[in-house]
C-alpha cells in the first residue's frame, strides 16, 4: 500500500480562465477519478490548506490518496499529466510505501 500526496496552487493560466471553463476543465476530470477509484485507489480527502498551520507549506490546496500497488501510483501519475493538470497547476507530490512510525522512526534514526 503507497500512501500519496499532492500539494497545488493555481498557476496564472487557471486564474485567466474564465469560471464557466474552470468547471468544465473539473467536471472533465470525473470520469478520471472515477475510474483510479474503480481500481482500488482510496482517495483519503481533499482539503484547502488551513493559513494558520505552524510551519506551513507554501501551498493552497491538499490532496491524500492511499494506493495498492506501486502500478496504480503510476497509473495514477499517467492520468494526473493526460489530464493536463500540471499546465494549470504548480504541484510538488510526496509518495512512499504506507507503514507504521517504528520503520520511519528507525530509518531517520540511521541517517
Amino acid at each position: 500500500m503507497y500512501l500519496y500526496v499532492e500539494l497545488w496552487n493555481p498557476k496564472p493560466t487557471w486564474l485567466a480562465l474564465p469560471q464557466q471553463q474552470r468547471g468544465e476543465y473539473m467536471a472533465q476530470l470525473r470520469p478520471a477519478i472515477a475510474g483510479i477509484l474503480g481500481a482500488g485507489v482510496e482517495l483519503v480527502g481533499w482539503a484547502v490548506a488551513n493559513d494558520h498551520t505552524p510551519y506551513a507549506a507554501d501551498y493552497s490546496y491538499i490532496a491524500v490518496w492511499k494506493m495498492p500497488s506501486e502500478e496504480l501510483v503510476h497509473q495514477f501519475e499517467k492520468t494526473v499529466e493526460g489530464a493536463g493538470w500540471y499546465n494549470f497547476f504548480e504541484q510538488v507530490n510526496a509518495r512512499g510505501e504506507l507503514t507504521s512510525p517504528d520503520p520511519v522512526i528507525g530509518n531517520m534514526i540511521q541517517l
